[in-house]
């Protein structure tokens, strides 16, 4: 029966955090949302 090793252990659980992590750019927060010029607000209407 094979012994409990934990450096092989840790060292799994290195790789598999080193390889979840390729990849991954771009800023480490969510962007605030643009604000979008509404289309439900009429033009000002010219009075004669």
């Amino acid at each position: 029966m094979p012994r409990f090793c934990p450096g092989r252990v840790l060292t799994g659980l290195l790789l598999a955090v080193l390889l979840a992590g390729c990849g991954q750019k771009g800023p480490l927060y969510l962007p605030k949302p643009q604000s979008q010029p509404s289309s439900s607000e009429q033009p000002p209407t010219a009075k004669p």
